[in-house]
């Protein structure tokens, strides 16, 4: 029964054999497979660089955009500056010429009148002839009164500079007094506190000198005391030295026994303090042990000598056989070197053998390309 096949199926086994020569043709892709380039990865490290250099060339812009704004403000700033500059000069120039003119001054009727210029004129001079030329057009026929009121301002500037010149001097001198008054208070209380200082270094200086007048009296007291009981030990001492087996000389002084070393029969203990020097037979015995001690010593010096001989034959022996043994086992390393030289020529020669008969003999049918195309015909 040939049934209608569903639309899904198709759809399934279709999409199925896209999905499988999509992954033949991204396994089987010779560059990818051999060298082993990511492409995806290439091509995102791409794009990720291009927008790190655009990113970085509108950066660049907008410093740029920046430093020309820096530069037109400052340009901006410069010429505001010089056009101030400019505009000040002007107007200062403009009231030199008007407000600080060498006329109104207050010395210009005398210097004007040494340069030769004409005197000032009174309101009853104003009219004179033609040929005179003393007053021209535009001229002011009221200067005297002009330079007058000019005087009176003047001096009532000087009396008011006088006035505020006094009053800041009465000031002055009232702030000297104050400052005159509060020094002299200080230095009242100074003096004062140096009379108080004195007074306490003069009391702490008395007290002083009366503790240190009792310290020596006590001082004084305990040195006659010592001296005393010192005369005193140095007077027994020498009774006792008078009076004691030291002086006089008794052989006995010298010995100590005791109850136990007299049962015992040992010899009685020398005190040092007592002690007068050794009788004859004493140092006749010490001399005695001496020579006795000094032939021993000698029969050992000659036994040591002999077994030093002996140990030094002995190590010399031992060095000639530790040579023997040495010559020996280089012989031994030179023969096992041999013979290892030799089986590995062996070895060498074998292997050569057996690699012409791999070439020669056994491998001589040589694949072919269709032998080679038989695998990775599918992608699982």
């Amino acid at each position: 029964m040939d049934l209608p096949v569903e639309e899904s199926v198709v759809l399934a086994v279709e999409r199925r054999r896209t999905a499988e020569a999509v992954r033949q043709k991204r396994i089987f892709n010779t560059r990818n497979r051999l060298i082993g380039v990511d492409v995806a990865a290439l091509e995102r490290q791409v794009t990720e660089r291009r927008e790190r250099e655009e990113m970085e060339r509108q950066q660049d812009r907008a410093f740029d955009a920046l430093r020309v704004m820096n530069d037109a403000v400052l340009m901006h700033q410069v010429e505001e500056e010089e056009r101030r500059r400019a505009e000040l000069s002007r107007e200062l120039v403009q009231f030199r010429a008007i407000h600080q003119r060498a006329q109104d001054s207050r010395d210009a009727d005398l210097n004007f009148n040494k340069q030769g210029t004409s005197e000032l004129m009174s309101d009853s001079d104003f009219e004179f002839r033609p040929a005179s030329m003393q007053v021209f057009q535009g001229g002011d026929g009221k200067d005297r009164e002009k330079k007058r009121a000019q005087m009176e301002a003047y001096g009532r500037a000087l009396k008011a500079q006088a006035e505020e010149k006094k009053q800041l001097r009465l000031q002055h001198k009232h702030t000297e007094l104050l400052r005159d008054q509060e020094q002299l208070r200080e230095d009242l209380r100074a003096q004062q506190f140096c009379v108080l200082e004195d007074e306490c270094k003069r009391t702490a200086h008395v007290t002083l000198s009366k503790y240190n007048q009792a310290q020596a009296t006590e001082k004084a007291e305990q040195q006659r005391i010592n001296r005393l009981k010192e005369e005193g030990e140095n007077f027994a001492e020498v009774w006792h030295m008078m009076t004691s087996d030291l002086l006089t000389e008794c052989p006995e002084a010298a010995e100590k026994r005791g109850g136990a070393q007299e049962k015992e029969g040992v010899a009685p203990r020398v005190l040092t303090d007592r002690w007068k020097g050794m009788s004859a037979e004493q140092l006749s015995a010490i001399r005695r042990q001496r020579e006795e001690q000094c032939a021993d010593r000698v029969r050992q010096r000659r036994t040591e000598k002999k077994r030093e001989a002996a140990w030094d034959c002995l190590q010399m022996e031992q060095i000639q056989e530790e040579e023997v043994e040495k010559q020996r086992a280089v012989e031994r390393e030179r023969e096992r070197r041999t013979e290892m030289d030799r089986y590995n020529r062996q070895l060498a020669r074998e292997q050569c053998a057996h690699q012409q008969y791999l070439d020669k003999k056994l491998y001589t049918n040589r694949p072919t390309a269709d032998y080679f195309t038989q695998f990775n015909s599918s992608s699982r």
